[in-house]
């Protein structure tokens, strides 16, 4: 058989094959990208930040590796750095503390696990709480005895020094911010609940993100939890230095955080603080939506 007979035979050979491999197996292969114009997924909302790529089980070939990390001015912790333990007074619950007051903050962000039967704890003296639920459904009775469900994406802010309690019969998350309480003469908070979806898109200039807060802008609040949206390829034009501490939650996709002079590729389930004054700057990437929850300290003065 002639040499160029001999190369036809091969070519035919090895597309028959490539046809019958991709027809079997259309999930495997080296790179396999699944199609810009398929059905979405349907996975609840934040289901990646408890279910994240690079989850422990998928670190098990690569010891020691992480992407956490931990500087002066800021704080990168990861999903496989998250050390769950039991919390204090709280049952059948566990919890792992992302940013504390050891880190150089003046707020703890922790998440909790709450297993069937379990009950919160209340905070210290003088100390607000804010829960966020990522996954499951928990109850809040709060100090009047009213019963209220919150389900995926609800939240709750609830004022130092108020009695109430959280419970679930299974399963469910919750992302916890708790700090101190600056008072301020003649002012008090009161109990918040709601959901994002019910918080209006707010006016963001020299922006393209969307922004919607979560609580008041009033005087009594001496914190906001902001959720931020951007779509693939946006970023923040402000490049941001300010007294301001944060506490990060991305909940959906992937970007890259500049924090000081660090670059950070970041996705969802990644937490991050960030001290007063540190250079900060965020872009979206990938073919998604991102999406971030963030402390912000605000209405008191610095002094």
């Amino acid at each position: 058989m002639h040499s160029g007979a001999q190369a036809l035979v091969v070519l035919s050979l090895l597309f028959h094959l490539a046809i019958t491999s991709n027809a079997s197996a259309p999930d495997e292969g080296f790179c396999s990208v699944q199609s810009l114009h398929s059905k979405p997924n349907s996975q609840p909302n934040y289901w990646k930040v408890t279910n994240p790529t690079l989850s422990p089980s998928h670190l098990q070939d690569l010891p020691g590796f992480t992407r956490s990390v931990y500087k002066r001015d800021h704080a990168l912790i990861t999903p496989e750095s998250q050390v769950f333990s039991p919390l204090p007074n709280w049952v059948n619950a566990l919890g792992a503390y992302l940013i504390s007051p050891a880190s150089g903050s003046h707020f703890t962000m922790y998440l909790v696990k709450m297993q069937e039967d379990s009950r919160s704890a209340l905070p210290s003296k003088d100390v607000e709480r804010f829960v966020f639920v990522l996954q499951g459904s928990s109850l809040l009775v709060d100090a009047f005895g009213i019963t209220h469900q919150l389900n995926v994406d609800f939240f709750a802010y609830i004022p130092a020094n108020t009695k109430h309690l959280l419970e679930s019969d299974s399963l469910t998350i919750l992302v916890i911010f708790e700090r101190r309480y600056v008072s301020q003469e003649g002012f008090y908070p009161e109990q918040i609940i709601g959901s994002t979806d019910k918080q209006p898109l707010l006016e963001t200039p020299g922006e393209v993100f969307e922004l919607r807060k979560l609580l008041p802008t009033s005087t009594p609040y001496d914190f906001n939890i902001h959720i931020m949206d951007f779509q693939p390829g946006e970023y923040l034009n402000v490049k941001e230095v300010h007294y301001n501490q944060h506490g990060l939650l991305l909940l959906e996709g992937q970007g890259i955080y500049r924090l000081g002079d660090n670059w950070y590729p970041v996705q969802a389930g990644d937490a991050i603080w960030m001290a007063p004054f540190v250079p900060q700057w965020y872009a979206a990437l990938g073919k998604t939506r991102s999406r971030y929850l963030l402390y912000k300290d605000v209405n008191r003065d610095p002094l």
